[in-house]
Protein backbone atom coordinates (compact mmCIF):
# COMPACT_ATOMS: atom_id res chain seq x y z
CA UNK A 1 0.00 0.00 0.00
CA UNK A 2 0.93 3.51 -0.81
CA UNK A 3 0.00 6.87 0.96
CA UNK A 4 -3.08 7.95 1.12
CA UNK A 5 -2.68 10.08 -2.36
CA UNK A 6 -1.43 6.85 -4.12
CA UNK A 7 2.24 8.03 -5.07
CA UNK A 8 5.06 5.80 -4.39
CA UNK A 9 6.89 7.78 -1.92
CA UNK A 10 9.70 6.90 0.31
CA UNK A 11 8.12 8.51 3.21
CA UNK A 12 4.64 6.76 3.24
CA UNK A 13 3.31 4.51 5.69
CA UNK A 14 3.29 0.81 4.71
CA UNK A 15 4.15 -2.48 6.08
CA UNK A 16 7.57 -4.27 5.91
CA UNK A 17 5.49 -7.53 6.10
CA UNK A 18 8.74 -9.63 5.95
CA UNK A 19 8.79 -9.17 1.98
CA UNK A 20 12.86 -9.52 1.72
CA UNK A 21 13.64 -10.73 -1.96
CA UNK A 22 11.34 -13.47 -2.14
CA UNK A 23 7.62 -11.87 -1.19
CA UNK A 24 5.96 -13.02 2.20
CA UNK A 25 7.14 -16.06 3.82
CA UNK A 26 4.62 -17.74 5.55
CA UNK A 27 5.76 -19.00 9.15
CA UNK A 28 5.03 -22.72 9.91
CA UNK A 29 2.39 -23.74 12.38
CA UNK A 30 3.08 -23.69 16.04
CA UNK A 31 2.09 -25.90 18.81
CA UNK A 32 0.17 -25.16 21.76
CA UNK A 33 2.76 -24.94 24.33
CA UNK A 34 4.94 -22.73 22.01
CA UNK A 35 2.20 -19.89 22.24
CA UNK A 36 1.19 -20.80 26.01
CA UNK A 37 5.13 -20.24 26.87
CA UNK A 38 4.98 -16.93 24.58
CA UNK A 39 1.84 -15.78 26.51
CA UNK A 40 3.57 -15.93 30.04
CA UNK A 41 5.17 -12.77 29.53
CA UNK A 42 2.05 -10.86 29.81
CA UNK A 43 0.97 -13.03 33.03
CA UNK A 44 3.91 -11.89 34.51
CA UNK A 45 3.57 -8.50 33.38
CA UNK A 46 -0.43 -7.73 34.14
CA UNK A 47 0.28 -9.91 37.40
CA UNK A 48 2.61 -6.58 38.49
CA UNK A 49 0.68 -4.58 36.84
CA UNK A 50 -2.16 -5.45 39.12
CA UNK A 51 0.12 -5.05 42.68
CA UNK A 52 0.85 -1.44 40.85
CA UNK A 53 -2.66 -0.86 40.33
CA UNK A 54 -3.70 -1.80 43.75
CA UNK A 55 -1.22 -0.41 45.90
CA UNK A 56 0.69 2.71 44.28
CA UNK A 57 -1.77 5.40 45.02
CA UNK A 58 -2.35 4.61 48.54
CA UNK A 59 1.45 3.99 48.92
CA UNK A 60 1.93 7.83 47.66
CA UNK A 61 -1.24 8.87 49.91
CA UNK A 62 0.19 7.17 53.17
CA UNK A 63 3.41 8.88 52.43
CA UNK A 64 1.99 12.43 51.82
CA UNK A 65 2.00 13.21 48.79
CA UNK A 66 -0.53 16.69 48.21
CA UNK A 67 -3.99 15.45 46.87
CA UNK A 68 -3.40 17.73 44.22
CA UNK A 69 -0.20 16.23 43.08
CA UNK A 70 -0.64 12.56 43.04
CA UNK A 71 -2.33 12.11 39.49
CA UNK A 72 1.11 13.64 38.07
CA UNK A 73 3.22 10.56 39.22
CA UNK A 74 1.21 8.90 36.01
CA UNK A 75 2.64 12.34 33.41
CA UNK A 76 6.19 11.34 33.52
CA UNK A 77 6.51 7.95 32.42
CA UNK A 78 3.63 7.69 29.88
CA UNK A 79 5.39 11.35 28.04
CA UNK A 80 8.61 9.66 27.47
CA UNK A 81 7.00 6.57 26.48
CA UNK A 82 4.80 7.92 24.09
CA UNK A 83 8.10 9.99 22.95
CA UNK A 84 9.92 7.07 22.65
CA UNK A 85 8.08 3.91 21.94
CA UNK A 86 7.68 4.46 17.86
CA UNK A 87 11.64 5.36 17.97
CA UNK A 88 12.22 2.19 19.54
CA UNK A 89 9.33 0.00 17.61
CA UNK A 90 11.64 1.45 14.36
CA UNK A 91 15.26 0.64 16.11
CA UNK A 92 14.02 -3.23 17.24
CA UNK A 93 13.02 -3.52 13.38
CA UNK A 94 16.38 -2.99 12.26
CA UNK A 95 17.80 -5.06 15.00
CA UNK A 96 21.02 -7.40 14.09
CA UNK A 97 21.19 -8.57 17.71
CA UNK A 98 22.14 -12.33 17.44
CA UNK A 99 19.60 -12.83 20.09
CA UNK A 100 16.97 -11.65 18.03
CA UNK A 101 15.53 -8.37 17.10
CA UNK A 102 12.80 -8.25 19.82
CA UNK A 103 14.68 -10.16 22.92
CA UNK A 104 17.08 -7.86 23.69
CA UNK A 105 14.21 -4.99 24.43
CA UNK A 106 12.04 -7.32 25.63
CA UNK A 107 15.20 -8.47 28.40
CA UNK A 108 15.92 -4.63 29.32
CA UNK A 109 12.46 -4.09 29.95
CA UNK A 110 11.76 -6.37 31.96
CA UNK A 111 14.62 -5.71 34.09
CA UNK A 112 13.84 -2.65 34.50
CA UNK A 113 10.71 -3.35 35.77
CA UNK A 114 12.23 -5.59 38.38
CA UNK A 115 14.16 -2.45 39.61
CA UNK A 116 11.18 0.18 39.53
CA UNK A 117 9.33 -2.63 41.76
CA UNK A 118 12.46 -2.81 44.12
CA UNK A 119 12.17 1.24 44.41
CA UNK A 120 8.01 1.77 45.03
CA UNK A 121 7.16 -1.37 47.30
CA UNK A 122 10.67 -1.25 49.14
CA UNK A 123 11.48 2.67 49.28
CA UNK A 124 10.47 3.28 52.23
CA UNK A 125 11.62 1.21 54.18
CA UNK A 126 14.94 1.40 53.43
CA UNK A 127 14.51 5.27 53.79
CA UNK A 128 13.29 4.89 56.88
CA UNK A 129 16.35 2.45 58.42
CA UNK A 130 18.84 4.96 57.08
CA UNK A 131 17.11 8.12 57.72
CA UNK A 132 16.61 9.17 61.10
CA UNK A 133 15.09 13.02 60.41
CA UNK A 134 11.06 13.03 59.58
CA UNK A 135 11.54 15.37 57.27
CA UNK A 136 14.43 14.48 55.43
CA UNK A 137 13.00 10.68 55.60
CA UNK A 138 9.55 12.29 54.15
CA UNK A 139 11.73 13.89 51.42
CA UNK A 140 13.60 11.07 50.34
CA UNK A 141 10.81 8.19 50.94
CA UNK A 142 8.08 10.14 48.40
CA UNK A 143 11.24 10.86 45.79
CA UNK A 144 12.20 7.11 45.72
CA UNK A 145 8.77 5.95 45.50
CA UNK A 146 8.29 8.34 42.78
CA UNK A 147 11.26 7.47 41.07
CA UNK A 148 10.42 3.36 41.21
CA UNK A 149 6.51 4.34 40.08
CA UNK A 150 7.58 6.33 37.00
CA UNK A 151 10.76 3.42 35.91
CA UNK A 152 8.26 0.17 36.55
CA UNK A 153 5.08 2.24 34.65
CA UNK A 154 7.40 3.32 31.74
CA UNK A 155 8.67 -0.18 31.35
CA UNK A 156 5.32 -2.11 31.60
CA UNK A 157 3.99 0.19 29.32
CA UNK A 158 7.17 0.04 26.55
CA UNK A 159 6.99 -3.71 26.87
CA UNK A 160 3.53 -4.63 25.53
CA UNK A 161 5.09 -3.47 21.62
CA UNK A 162 8.13 -5.54 21.46
CA UNK A 163 5.94 -8.98 23.06
CA UNK A 164 3.13 -8.02 20.41
CA UNK A 165 5.53 -7.55 17.46
CA UNK A 166 7.73 -10.63 18.58
CA UNK A 167 4.59 -12.84 18.54
CA UNK A 168 3.94 -10.80 14.50
CA UNK A 169 7.26 -11.64 13.73
CA UNK A 170 7.57 -15.73 14.07
CA UNK A 171 3.55 -16.25 13.74
CA UNK A 172 1.36 -17.52 10.82
CA UNK A 173 -1.50 -15.38 10.33
CA UNK A 174 -3.54 -17.74 12.52
CA UNK A 175 -1.09 -18.33 14.74
CA UNK A 176 -1.25 -14.71 15.76
CA UNK A 177 -5.06 -14.26 16.18
CA UNK A 178 -4.54 -17.31 18.41
CA UNK A 179 -1.57 -16.22 19.99
CA UNK A 180 -3.38 -12.70 20.90
CA UNK A 181 -6.18 -14.71 22.40
CA UNK A 182 -3.70 -16.49 24.80
CA UNK A 183 -2.13 -12.90 25.45
CA UNK A 184 -5.58 -12.05 26.89
CA UNK A 185 -6.64 -15.01 28.38
CA UNK A 186 -2.83 -15.18 30.64
CA UNK A 187 -3.34 -11.48 30.97
CA UNK A 188 -6.47 -12.13 33.02
CA UNK A 189 -4.47 -14.77 35.13
CA UNK A 190 -1.64 -12.72 35.69
CA UNK A 191 -4.27 -9.78 37.10
CA UNK A 192 -6.46 -12.44 39.17
CA UNK A 193 -3.66 -14.10 40.96
CA UNK A 194 -1.99 -10.14 41.22
CA UNK A 195 -5.18 -8.64 42.90
CA UNK A 196 -6.12 -11.79 44.88
CA UNK A 197 -2.63 -11.25 46.84
CA UNK A 198 -3.63 -7.85 47.00
CA UNK A 199 -6.37 -8.41 48.84
CA UNK A 200 -5.34 -10.78 51.78
CA UNK A 201 -3.89 -9.05 55.02
CA UNK A 202 -0.72 -9.98 54.97
CA UNK A 203 0.02 -8.52 58.10
CA UNK A 204 -1.46 -10.69 60.73
CA UNK A 205 0.31 -13.75 58.41
CA UNK A 206 3.77 -15.36 59.14
CA UNK A 207 4.87 -14.66 55.88
CA UNK A 208 3.86 -10.53 56.58
CA UNK A 209 5.45 -10.95 59.88
CA UNK A 210 8.73 -12.89 58.64
CA UNK A 211 9.16 -10.12 55.26
CA UNK A 212 8.45 -6.85 57.53
CA UNK A 213 5.19 -5.70 55.62
CA UNK A 214 2.77 -6.42 53.18
CA UNK A 215 4.88 -4.15 50.22
CA UNK A 216 7.89 -6.77 51.03
CA UNK A 217 5.73 -9.71 50.87
CA UNK A 218 3.93 -8.27 47.68
CA UNK A 219 7.61 -7.37 45.97
CA UNK A 220 8.91 -10.94 46.72
CA UNK A 221 5.74 -12.59 44.96
CA UNK A 222 6.57 -10.61 42.03
CA UNK A 223 9.51 -10.54 41.85
CA UNK A 224 9.88 -14.01 41.36
CA UNK A 225 6.39 -14.98 39.29
CA UNK A 226 8.22 -11.90 36.85
CA UNK A 227 11.02 -13.69 36.66
CA UNK A 228 9.86 -16.91 35.84
CA UNK A 229 7.74 -16.01 33.63
CA UNK A 230 9.91 -14.08 31.56
CA UNK A 231 12.29 -16.48 31.04
CA UNK A 232 9.54 -18.60 30.04
CA UNK A 233 8.97 -16.17 27.59
CA UNK A 234 11.84 -15.37 26.21
CA UNK A 235 12.64 -19.47 25.84
CA UNK A 236 9.69 -19.97 23.45
CA UNK A 237 9.87 -19.03 19.84
CA UNK A 238 13.29 -18.85 18.84
CA UNK A 239 14.26 -15.63 16.59
CA UNK A 240 16.50 -15.95 13.27
CA UNK A 241 19.18 -12.71 13.54
CA UNK A 242 18.48 -9.77 11.49
CA UNK A 243 21.87 -9.73 8.78
CA UNK A 244 23.27 -7.44 7.18
CA UNK A 245 23.85 -8.12 3.54
CA UNK A 246 26.71 -5.95 2.90
CA UNK A 247 28.25 -8.58 5.47
CA UNK A 248 27.00 -12.09 4.51
CA UNK A 249 27.11 -13.49 1.55
CA UNK A 250 23.86 -13.78 -0.70
CA UNK A 251 20.97 -16.13 -0.57
CA UNK A 252 21.77 -17.40 -3.76
CA UNK A 253 24.92 -17.88 -3.10
CA UNK A 254 24.18 -20.34 -0.01
CA UNK A 255 24.66 -24.01 -0.23
CA UNK A 256 21.19 -25.76 -0.61
CA UNK A 257 19.34 -26.93 2.10
CA UNK A 258 20.19 -23.24 3.92
CA UNK A 259 17.47 -21.68 5.75
CA UNK A 260 15.60 -19.41 3.38
CA UNK A 261 14.14 -17.37 5.65
CA UNK A 262 17.29 -16.61 7.61
CA UNK A 263 19.07 -15.18 4.40
CA UNK A 264 21.97 -12.48 3.97
CA UNK A 265 18.98 -10.02 3.02
CA UNK A 266 17.09 -8.88 5.89
CA UNK A 267 14.54 -11.86 5.60
CA UNK A 268 13.40 -12.16 9.49
CA UNK A 269 11.05 -14.41 11.29
CA UNK A 270 11.78 -17.86 13.33
CA UNK A 271 14.48 -19.89 13.01
CA UNK A 272 13.36 -22.78 10.85
CA UNK A 273 14.74 -25.06 8.66
CA UNK A 274 13.40 -24.91 4.80
CA UNK A 275 13.09 -27.86 2.37
CA UNK A 276 14.63 -27.47 -0.74
CA UNK A 277 12.44 -27.74 -3.88
CA UNK A 278 12.96 -26.90 -7.72
CA UNK A 279 10.22 -23.93 -6.38
CA UNK A 280 14.05 -22.86 -4.89
CA UNK A 281 15.23 -21.73 -8.23
CA UNK A 282 12.55 -19.09 -9.41
CA UNK A 283 12.81 -17.66 -5.64
CA UNK A 284 16.46 -17.29 -5.84
CA UNK A 285 16.40 -15.46 -9.37
CA UNK A 286 13.56 -12.99 -7.89
CA UNK A 287 16.47 -12.88 -5.31
CA UNK A 288 18.98 -11.12 -7.49
CA UNK A 289 16.98 -8.80 -8.96
CA UNK A 290 15.86 -7.21 -5.48
CA UNK A 291 18.56 -7.65 -3.34
CA UNK A 292 19.48 -4.09 -2.86
CA UNK A 293 15.69 -3.38 -1.99
CA UNK A 294 16.18 -3.80 1.42
CA UNK A 295 19.16 -2.26 1.88
CA UNK A 296 17.86 0.63 0.31
CA UNK A 297 15.07 0.35 3.23
CA UNK A 298 17.46 0.20 5.81
CA UNK A 299 19.59 3.21 5.06
CA UNK A 300 16.05 5.13 4.35
CA UNK A 301 14.71 4.79 8.17
CA UNK A 302 15.72 8.16 9.48
CA UNK A 303 14.12 9.77 12.33
CA UNK A 304 12.77 12.37 9.95
CA UNK A 305 11.12 9.71 7.47
CA UNK A 306 9.94 7.68 10.90
CA UNK A 307 7.73 10.83 11.67
CA UNK A 308 6.78 11.60 8.33
CA UNK A 309 5.45 7.84 8.07
CA UNK A 310 3.62 8.13 11.22
CA UNK A 311 1.78 11.47 10.17
CA UNK A 312 1.46 10.30 6.89
CA UNK A 313 -0.02 6.63 7.67
CA UNK A 314 -3.63 5.88 6.07
CA UNK A 315 -6.74 7.21 7.52
CA UNK A 316 -7.77 3.19 8.70
CA UNK A 317 -4.21 2.78 11.17
CA UNK A 318 -4.94 6.69 11.94
CA UNK A 319 -8.56 5.77 13.32
CA UNK A 320 -7.62 2.32 15.07
CA UNK A 321 -5.16 4.50 16.72
CA UNK A 322 -8.10 6.88 18.10
CA UNK A 323 -10.25 4.30 18.99
CA UNK A 324 -7.34 2.62 21.15
CA UNK A 325 -6.04 5.95 22.87
CA UNK A 326 -10.10 6.33 23.71
CA UNK A 327 -10.74 2.90 25.40
CA UNK A 328 -7.05 2.97 27.29
CA UNK A 329 -8.61 6.97 28.39
CA UNK A 330 -11.90 5.29 29.52
CA UNK A 331 -10.50 2.36 31.00
CA UNK A 332 -7.45 3.92 32.52
CA UNK A 333 -9.68 7.35 34.44
CA UNK A 334 -11.36 4.26 36.53
CA UNK A 335 -8.31 1.36 37.17
CA UNK A 336 -6.06 3.91 38.57
CA UNK A 337 -7.89 5.48 41.20
CA UNK A 338 -10.38 2.36 41.37
CA UNK A 339 -9.26 0.97 45.36
CA UNK A 340 -8.63 4.98 46.15
CA UNK A 341 -12.36 5.40 45.27
CA UNK A 342 -13.17 1.84 47.48
CA UNK A 343 -11.70 3.45 49.96
CA UNK A 344 -13.07 7.44 49.99
CA UNK A 345 -16.43 6.71 48.03
CA UNK A 346 -17.75 3.58 48.84
CA UNK A 347 -16.23 3.41 52.42
CA UNK A 348 -16.08 6.52 53.29
CA UNK A 349 -12.40 6.29 54.59
CA UNK A 350 -10.10 9.17 54.64
CA UNK A 351 -6.15 8.52 53.34
CA UNK A 352 -4.85 11.83 55.07
CA UNK A 353 -6.16 10.36 58.67
CA UNK A 354 -3.47 9.42 60.95
CA UNK A 355 -2.36 5.76 60.42
CA UNK A 356 -4.16 4.70 63.67
CA UNK A 357 -7.46 6.31 63.30
CA UNK A 358 -10.38 4.54 62.35
CA UNK A 359 -10.91 6.72 59.51
CA UNK A 360 -7.85 5.35 58.05
CA UNK A 361 -8.16 1.52 58.79
CA UNK A 362 -11.45 1.87 57.26
CA UNK A 363 -9.97 3.19 53.85
CA UNK A 364 -7.37 0.80 53.94
CA UNK A 365 -10.82 -1.88 54.21
CA UNK A 366 -11.96 -0.12 51.32
CA UNK A 367 -8.71 -0.62 49.39
CA UNK A 368 -8.51 -4.38 50.18
CA UNK A 369 -11.87 -4.75 48.85
CA UNK A 370 -11.26 -2.73 45.95
CA UNK A 371 -8.45 -5.12 44.84
CA UNK A 372 -11.00 -7.97 45.48
CA UNK A 373 -13.01 -5.98 42.56
CA UNK A 374 -9.38 -6.25 40.38
CA UNK A 375 -9.43 -9.66 41.16
CA UNK A 376 -12.97 -10.24 39.69
CA UNK A 377 -12.18 -7.85 36.89
CA UNK A 378 -8.94 -9.95 36.13
CA UNK A 379 -10.80 -13.03 36.09
CA UNK A 380 -13.69 -11.81 33.91
CA UNK A 381 -11.24 -10.57 31.64
CA UNK A 382 -9.65 -14.47 31.35
CA UNK A 383 -13.19 -16.22 31.20
CA UNK A 384 -14.31 -13.59 27.76
CA UNK A 385 -11.24 -13.72 26.24
CA UNK A 386 -11.60 -17.58 26.41
CA UNK A 387 -15.45 -17.25 24.54
CA UNK A 388 -13.95 -14.62 22.14
CA UNK A 389 -13.20 -16.58 19.71
CA UNK A 390 -16.68 -18.39 19.45
CA UNK A 391 -18.28 -14.62 19.60
CA UNK A 392 -16.51 -13.54 17.03
CA UNK A 393 -17.66 -15.77 14.58
CA UNK A 394 -21.09 -14.51 15.13
CA UNK A 395 -20.76 -10.89 15.56
CA UNK A 396 -17.61 -10.16 14.65
CA UNK A 397 -14.56 -7.96 15.52
CA UNK A 398 -17.07 -4.95 14.84
CA UNK A 399 -19.18 -6.39 17.55
CA UNK A 400 -16.87 -7.43 19.78
CA UNK A 401 -15.06 -4.10 19.52
CA UNK A 402 -18.17 -2.10 20.35
CA UNK A 403 -20.03 -4.52 23.23
CA UNK A 404 -16.60 -3.79 24.93
CA UNK A 405 -17.08 -0.41 25.42
CA UNK A 406 -20.73 -0.46 26.04
CA UNK A 407 -20.86 -2.70 28.65
CA UNK A 408 -17.67 -0.86 29.83
CA UNK A 409 -19.69 2.51 29.49
CA UNK A 410 -22.57 1.16 31.61
CA UNK A 411 -21.12 -0.55 33.99
CA UNK A 412 -18.94 2.01 35.40
CA UNK A 413 -21.90 4.36 35.03
CA UNK A 414 -23.93 2.54 37.29
CA UNK A 415 -20.68 1.96 39.87
CA UNK A 416 -20.61 6.10 39.78
CA UNK A 417 -24.77 6.72 40.22
CA UNK A 418 -24.76 3.98 43.16
CA UNK A 419 -21.72 3.43 45.27
CA UNK A 420 -23.03 0.10 46.83
CA UNK A 421 -20.09 -2.09 48.00
CA UNK A 422 -21.72 -5.29 46.43
CA UNK A 423 -23.20 -3.53 43.27
CA UNK A 424 -19.91 -2.44 42.51
CA UNK A 425 -17.91 -5.86 42.82
CA UNK A 426 -20.76 -7.53 40.49
CA UNK A 427 -20.36 -4.61 37.70
CA UNK A 428 -16.65 -4.97 37.91
CA UNK A 429 -16.63 -8.08 35.59
CA UNK A 430 -17.69 -4.84 32.89
CA UNK A 431 -13.79 -4.00 33.58
CA UNK A 432 -12.65 -7.37 32.64
CA UNK A 433 -14.70 -7.25 28.73
CA UNK A 434 -13.34 -4.05 28.19
CA UNK A 435 -9.47 -5.27 29.44
CA UNK A 436 -10.24 -8.19 26.86
CA UNK A 437 -11.15 -6.31 24.11
CA UNK A 438 -8.47 -3.69 24.44
CA UNK A 439 -5.65 -6.11 24.29
CA UNK A 440 -7.38 -8.17 21.54
CA UNK A 441 -9.22 -6.38 19.08
CA UNK A 442 -6.71 -3.63 17.90
CA UNK A 443 -4.15 -6.21 17.18
CA UNK A 444 -6.10 -8.55 15.64
CA UNK A 445 -7.16 -5.98 13.54
CA UNK A 446 -3.62 -5.01 12.95
CA UNK A 447 -2.90 -8.26 11.62
CA UNK A 448 -5.65 -8.03 9.11
CA UNK A 449 -4.43 -5.08 7.81
CA UNK A 450 -0.69 -6.36 7.55
CA UNK A 451 -2.43 -9.49 5.73
CA UNK A 452 -4.82 -7.45 3.38
CA UNK A 453 -1.28 -5.67 2.47
CA UNK A 454 0.72 -8.89 2.08
CA UNK A 455 -1.74 -9.97 -0.61
CA UNK A 456 -2.34 -6.76 -2.33
CA UNK A 457 1.91 -6.88 -2.36
CA UNK A 458 1.60 -10.03 -4.42
CA UNK A 459 -1.01 -9.48 -6.77
CA UNK A 460 0.68 -6.24 -7.86
CA UNK A 461 3.86 -5.74 -10.44
CA UNK A 462 6.84 -7.99 -10.11
CA UNK A 463 10.04 -5.88 -9.76
CA UNK A 464 8.27 -2.81 -7.73
CA UNK A 465 10.14 -1.74 -4.87
CA UNK A 466 8.57 -1.39 -1.32
CA UNK A 467 9.94 2.00 -0.23
CA UNK A 468 8.14 2.00 3.09
CA UNK A 469 10.79 1.79 5.51
CA UNK A 470 8.67 0.53 8.26
CA UNK A 471 8.16 -2.68 9.87
CA UNK A 472 5.82 -4.57 12.31
CA UNK A 473 7.70 -3.26 15.54
CA UNK A 474 6.48 -0.07 14.29
CA UNK A 475 2.83 -0.55 13.78
CA UNK A 476 2.89 -2.17 17.03
CA UNK A 477 4.55 0.67 18.92
CA UNK A 478 1.96 3.33 17.37
CA UNK A 479 -0.98 1.71 18.60
CA UNK A 480 0.74 0.82 22.21
CA UNK A 481 1.89 4.22 22.34
CA UNK A 482 -1.68 5.77 22.27
CA UNK A 483 -1.28 3.82 26.16
CA UNK A 484 1.07 6.78 26.84
CA UNK A 485 -0.95 8.93 25.43
CA UNK A 486 -4.07 8.35 27.53
CA UNK A 487 -2.23 7.81 30.67
CA UNK A 488 -0.77 11.32 30.05
CA UNK A 489 -4.41 12.83 29.53
CA UNK A 490 -5.62 10.94 32.87
CA UNK A 491 -2.84 12.18 34.83
CA UNK A 492 -2.86 15.89 33.90
CA UNK A 493 -7.04 16.07 33.44
CA UNK A 494 -8.53 13.63 36.29
CA UNK A 495 -6.39 15.64 39.18
CA UNK A 496 -8.03 19.18 37.74
CA UNK A 497 -11.71 17.43 37.74
CA UNK A 498 -10.77 15.99 41.20
CA UNK A 499 -9.99 18.98 42.54
CA UNK A 500 -12.89 20.60 41.09
CA UNK A 501 -15.60 18.67 41.88
CA UNK A 502 -14.15 17.36 45.77
CA UNK A 503 -14.53 14.12 44.95
CA UNK A 504 -12.67 11.21 43.31
CA UNK A 505 -16.40 9.81 41.76
CA UNK A 506 -15.81 12.21 39.03
CA UNK A 507 -12.98 9.94 37.52
CA UNK A 508 -15.75 6.57 37.80
CA UNK A 509 -18.20 9.29 35.47
CA UNK A 510 -15.75 10.30 33.40
CA UNK A 511 -14.56 6.98 32.57
CA UNK A 512 -18.37 6.04 31.79
CA UNK A 513 -18.84 8.99 29.31
CA UNK A 514 -15.35 8.73 27.16
CA UNK A 515 -16.33 5.07 26.73
CA UNK A 516 -19.86 6.10 25.83
CA UNK A 517 -18.24 8.56 23.03
CA UNK A 518 -15.93 6.16 22.44
CA UNK A 519 -18.58 2.83 21.38
CA UNK A 520 -19.75 5.65 18.64
CA UNK A 521 -16.40 6.00 17.40
CA UNK A 522 -15.55 2.33 16.92
CA UNK A 523 -19.28 1.91 15.11
CA UNK A 524 -18.60 4.68 12.65
CA UNK A 525 -14.94 5.70 11.99
CA UNK A 526 -13.23 1.79 12.38
CA UNK A 527 -12.68 -0.05 9.23
CA UNK A 528 -12.65 -3.91 9.40
CA UNK A 529 -11.51 -6.27 7.37
CA UNK A 530 -13.65 -8.17 5.46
Amino acid sequence: MSGSNGRTDTHTYQSLSEDGPFGPVEQPKRSTGRLVMHSMAMFGREFCYAVEAAYVTPVLLSLGLPKSLYSMVWLLSPTLGFLLQPVVGSVSDHCRARWGRRRPYILTLGIMMLLGMALYLNGDAVVSALVADPRTKLVWAVTITMIGVVLFDFSADFIDGPIKAYLFDVCSHQDKEKGLHYHALFTGFGGTLGYLLGAIDWVHLELGRLLGSEYQVMFFFSGLVFTLCFITHLCSIPEAPLRDGAQDPPSWQVPQGSSLLADGMQEYGSIEKVKHSDAETELITQGRANKKVPEQRQRAMSMKSLLRALVNMPSHYRCLCISHLIGWTAFLSNMLFFTDFMGQIVYHGDPYSSHNSTEFLIYERGVEVGCWGLCINSLFSSLYSYFQKALVSYIGLKGLYFMGYLLFGLGTGFIGLFPNVYSTLVLCSMFGVMSSTLYTVPFNLIAEYHREEEKEKQQGAPGVPDNSGRGKGVDCAALTCMVQLAQILVGGGLGFLVNMAGSVIVVVMTASAVALIGCCFVALFVRYVD
